[in-house]
């Protein structure tokens, strides 16, 4: 029945994450990384000394009111400042409990009733309950709520994608959300959702203050209000956010750091530097080029992500030449991934041919990857009326992400596959939130971009970024195939996880077909650290809590 069928799922991805694993992943697990809440009230200790860990990224976070907004960097930062309803595991999507301790699913898959924590306080002294739970959901699926702030740009894209669209819309999967008491809300579905719970446990879907929005209004974007293990203090855009320990946490004894700061250093070799050198503790978006240089120092630890992510070209097909099926083949079979892999990332990654990273439910191995051939790439290039190319904007992302270590050398391997084509691809690029949002406009010609996971579903990859339903928001091809979109949404409602792969693969190969990508590599993300920083788990969805990482 439905939790059963959760199960299997998490279970299928949690084996292909530890087969991963088994390829060289993390090896700086906790002591016990599979504890749960409880367990790690028992075993927690006060950290010792100053607790301040600076971590040192590519890219500001674009707004802190993470439900209205896509990017990682933004993620980083709110993951430690609210919590949802469900929780993943330190290293897995395996669901345990978070603001909710307990769940009930009703057998035919449409009510799923949660039991809230009592005793948990917002940082603002307010209390968490079932109206906090009803409040936050409402101000995201209902355009006429008061705070759903739609004419000062937010759009909730995911809420829109993951739970079939908005109040109102027929698509919309939530019926109601029923009070039975302060500490008791209970969800009814329209119809069976298969990634109900897994979405729940994305860090869209965290619980702010209801007060914190009466205080702030649209300003919530940089003045969040969380239950979580520490309290926003400062942000200095595109330098620093400083987030302080929560004294009244309510998981005694956590957090164990006393501040973070997440501190902007954009290019990849300045922030290795400024690790070595003890400025900074923690860094993503190591150069797979100096992995071998923190391998040999003492003073340095490697940690890896399980490859849970796409990075990919775009074609706004919408655009000519680009509306055209046989140009975008065309371009797919110029792309030399196994030299840019060889090139970029050390062999961290392995090419990519679907849009989704093998060991999801659905994963298409079956699909024959478009071969480097020039010549070939030629040939439909003039078949397709343009036998002495063309010139195009190929924008390019201006920070490092898990997908893209090095987006400015990937674009200049590109540019130069595409030169031996016959076609002249000129590099763009743009502050990264202006590059988020023209992107999401339709600005661009061809395009650099990527996706990782948040809860371990296909549907997160596959509805998000191809689905017509996801235009305006994560499809930035504006690709809209009829029959993909049918069967995408159909997938989402299948609770047999056999059926669903099935209809999944189906949508692969018309995905395949139609190419409104190059998907480009699954990477293995690494990142590095000073030794001194215990506790530290990577997580597959690229943001974890810091609760339990500490500085000796």
């Amino acid at each position: 029945m439905p939790r059963k069928f959760f199960n299997f799922v998490v279970l299928l991805l949690s084996l292909a994450l530890v087969l991963a694993a088994c390829g060289g992943q993390d090896t700086s697990a906790p002591a016990d990384p599979g504890a749960d809440a409880d367990e790690q009230e028992e075993t927690a200790e006060e950290p010792r000394g100053e607790q301040t860990l600076i971590f040192a990224r590519g890219g500001d976070s674009v707004s802190l009111d993470f439900a209205s907004v896509t990017d990682g960097e933004s993620s980083r930062v709110t993951k430690q400042i609210f919590e949802t309803l469900v929780e993943f595991e330190p290293d897995s999507f395996e669901v345990k409990p978070g603001l909710a301790h307990d769940w009930d699913i009703s057998e035919d898959g449409l009510s799923y009733t949660f039991y809230l924590r009592q005793g948990v306080k917002f940082h603002d002294g307010t209390d968490f309950n079932a109206d906090a739970v009803i409040f936050n959901f409402e101000r995201w699926s209902d355009p006429d709520h008061p705070y759903h702030f739609a004419e000062e740009g937010f759009d909730y894209s995911v809420y829109g994608s993951l739970f079939g669209g908005f109040k109102g819309d027929e698509g919309h999967v939530i019926e109601e959300i029923v009070k039975h008491d302060d500490y008791t809300v209970e969800f009814k579905l329209k119809r069976p959702m298969a990634a109900f719970i897994q979405n729940l446990g994305a860090n869209y879907f965290a619980i702010a203050s209801p007060a914190s929005f009466e205080e702030y209004g649209p300003q919530i974007t940089e003045n969040p209000v969380g239950t979580g293990p520490f309290v926003f203090k400062e942000w200095r855009k595109n330098d620093t956010i400083i987030l302080e320990k929560n004294p009244d946490y309510w998981q005694e004894g956590l957090p164990k750091l006393d501040r973070i700061i997440f501190k902007v250093i954009p290019d990849n070799s300045a922030r290795f530097t400024a690790l070595r050198a003890g400025e900074i503790d923690i860094m993503d978006g190591l150069n797979p080029d100096d992995v071998p240089v923190v391998e040999s120092d003492p003073n340095l630890q490697l940690f890896e992500r399980a490859p849970n992510n796409v990075g990919y070209l775009g074609f706004n097909v919408q655009k000519p030449p680009f509306d055209n099926p046989k140009v975008r083949r065309a371009l797919n079979h110029a792309v030399n991934k196994e030299a840019l892999i060889a090139g970029l990332y050390n062999n961290l990654a392995i090419p990519a041919k679907n849009p989704v990273p093998p060991g999801y439910l659905g994963y298409h191995d079956g699909i024959e990857e478009y071969e480097y051939n020039p010549e070939l790439a030629k040939q439909l290039l003039a078949e397709a009326g343009y036998p002495d190319g063309f010139e195009f904007d190929l924008w390019t992302m201006p920070v490092a992400r898990p997908y893209m270590p090095d987006p400015e050398k990937a674009a200049e391997a590109l540019q130069e596959d595409f030169r031996k084509v016959g076609l002249t691809a000129n590099i763009v690029t743009k502050e990264w939130a202006t590059y988020l949002e023209e992107t999401q406009e339709g600005k661009q010609d061809v395009f650099m971009l990527g996706w990782s996971g948040v809860n371990g579903d296909p549907d997160y990859f596959l509805y998000n970024l191809l689905s017509g339903y996801a235009i305006p928001g994560g499809n930035r091809t504006f690709y809209d195939n009829p029959e993909v979109n049918e069967l995408l949404v159909q997938a989402q409602n299948i609770l047999d996880p056999d059926e669903r792969a099935a209809v999944y693969r189906k949508a692969q190969e018309i995905i395949h077909e139609d190419a409104p990508w190059i998907p480009l590599v699954h990477n293995t993300p690494v990142l590095a650290g000073r030794s001194h920083v215990k506790n530290y788990v990577p997580h597959p969805s690229t943001s974890e809590s810091l609760m339990y990482v500490e500085l000796e």
